[in-house]
């Protein structure tokens, strides 16, 4: 083979093509069709060490609670809304999925810098892979919250209902912020208890991913010297994510090249958009470069680099300012796993020495639209800095502050923002179409409302006394992040002292 396996190649000898649909059969056959659906179990065609087959525990009086209809539509999902109890059956866990195949999936991870060799699905199942009709592309739909597996490590299998609403708001907001992600497409209260700190009503949540490969999966048959099964997972994921370098000379390096700026594309967004993610263990990696996992995570309300809100995060290991960082470190273990069927050591450094200039050329991008500026500005990283000194210096709220800047271009009132804003202004008004097209521009890349901590805590609190108007309100505010609702404004304000939330928790 391409890359010393005996029988998992990336060309063919006779053609010289790479044909991944003589290894993986899925990606030419037709689909499953119920309900009008295409569903597909491609994962469950690979080795069992891969997953466990399980069966989901039943909700007791199980209530549906959201239903994403555009993201089902997007799917072609919609028929099964025409039945919501059968709706409410599936996507509690009580009744399969027509047509999937229900798996809980094995992976290792370090978690704060500390290997944990066997990981794994503890409270989670995929259910079926969806293929979205207009392209073809799968996605996998995963329930969260149903139940022990074979991975739950002591744990009960089930969720809270607060992780559900917080990961069914961020995940959203995130998506419609532009942000690869994962998304939502229903949450379903169980009518049961769970035990955290204290008694909470239970949820499951349905999450939709391009796929839950994460670097953590590599890491688990890395760990056990399983170099058949890596490089299965290495063929499929190059099959499924990143079929443009299977041709490459060198496939695997061309592969972690794409893993690498993929990371690098979404740290970026991350950071230009004060998002802390709280939790950047390598088992919430995603290959794939989608933010996976939504627990402690926050949006910064003041600004600080070294803001962090995790509860389970004491040292600030994933503090905002350590994300880049942090995503390198994980990419380096990727890279070793890499290494076992590859042993070109000076080509994965030399590729995971790319991260930071790529991270760097997008996060400035990011960051000159947002100040109006044009990107090619040879001053513009210089003016970013400055801009995040000002913020920290004046303990001012980072999304906010974004929104006043742009109202400066129209005010002739003193200055607001100090020496940043002269700076700022001179250049502005020397590049082409000067105040003007920057008023016009940086609206699209400032968001008026973001998924502000005290707000999910108030979804959540309400939530809990069976009232779900704040959760859907909330949910409509931010389907328009860019734009100001008339009746909804109260969620773009920024938290009044009493109201800041100092610590967020992961809820498992």
């Amino acid at each position: 083979g391409a890359y010393g396996s005996s029988g998992f190649q990336y060309r063919l000898a006779t053609t010289g093509d790479y044909q991944p649909s003589l290894r993986f059969p899925w990606l030419a056959a037709e689909a499953c069709k119920t309900f009008s659906m295409k569903l597909s179990n491609s994962y469950a065609e690979l080795p069992g060490d891969f997953y466990t087959r399980i069966e989901t525990e039943r909700a007791p009086n199980p209530v549906l609670i959201a239903w994403n209809e555009d993201l089902a539509a997007e799917l072609g999902l919609q028929a099964l809304g025409g039945d919501r109890d059968q709706l409410t059956r599936i996507f509690s866990g009580s009744e399969p999925l027509p047509g999937g195949q229900t798996l809980a999936l094995a992976y290792a991870g370090h978690q704060f810098g500390h290997f944990v060799p066997q990981l794994g699905d503890g409270r989670a199942a995929l259910i079926a892979e969806v293929m979205r009709p207009q392209d073809g592309k799968r996605f996998d739909i995963q329930l969260k919250g149903s139940g022990q597996t074979p991975y739950s490590r002591r744990g009960d299998g089930k969720s809270s209902l607060g992780p559900v609403i917080r990961e069914y708001l961020l995940s959203e907001a995130m998506h419609r912020l532009g942000v690869p992600t994962t998304r939502a497409l229903a949450a379903v209260v169980t009518g049961e208890t769970v035990y955290r700190d204290s008694e909470e009503p239970g949820a499951v949540l349905t999450r939709v991913a391009a796929s839950h490969i994460r670097v953590g999966t590599f890491q688990y048959f890395a760990a056990r010297k399983n170099l058949d099964a890596l490089r299965r997972l290495a063929d499929y994921t190059i099959a499924r994510h990143y079929p443009q370098v299977a041709n490459e000379e060198q496939p695997l390096q061309a592969l972690f090249g794409a893993i690498v700026e993929a990371q690098a594309r979404l740290i970026a967004h991350w950071m230009a958009l004060g998002f802390i993610h709280g939790v950047m263990n390598t088992d919430n990696t995603a290959i794939s470069g989608e933010t996976l996992d939504y627990g402690p995570c926050a949006f910064m309300d003041e600004f600080h680099l070294d803001k962090v809100f995790s509860s389970i995060d004491q040292y600030g290991r994933y503090a905002y300012g350590q994300q880049a960082g942090m995503a390198q470190w994980n990419l380096a273990r990727l890279a070793e796993c890499l290494l076992l069927l590859d042993d070109d050591q000076t080509a994965y450094e030399e590729i995971l020495a790319s991260f930071q200039p790529c991270y760097v050329r997008l996060y400035l991008s990011l960051m000159s639209r947002k100040l109006g500026l044009d990107e090619t500005g040879e001053d513009n990283g210089t003016l970013v800095a400055a801009w995040l000194q000002h913020l920290q210096d004046h303990g001012l709220d980072y999304s906010q502050s974004f929104v006043r800047l742009e109202e400066r271009l129209q005010a002739d009132t003193p200055v607001e923002f100090g020496e940043f804003e002269t700076l700022w202004l001179k250049q502005i008004k020397q590049q082409a179409g000067g105040q003007l097209k920057a008023a016009e521009n940086m609206p699209s890349s400032n968001p008026r409302i973001i998924p502000r901590n005290h707000q999910v805590a108030r979804a959540i609190e309400a939530a809990f006394e069976g009232d779900y108007s704040v959760f859907r309100e909330m949910h409509q505010a931010l389907s328009e992040p860019f734009t100001q609702q008339p009746g909804l404004e109260s969620y773009a304000e920024p938290p009044l002292p009493h109201e800041r939330v100092r610590l967020t928790f992961c809820g498992t």
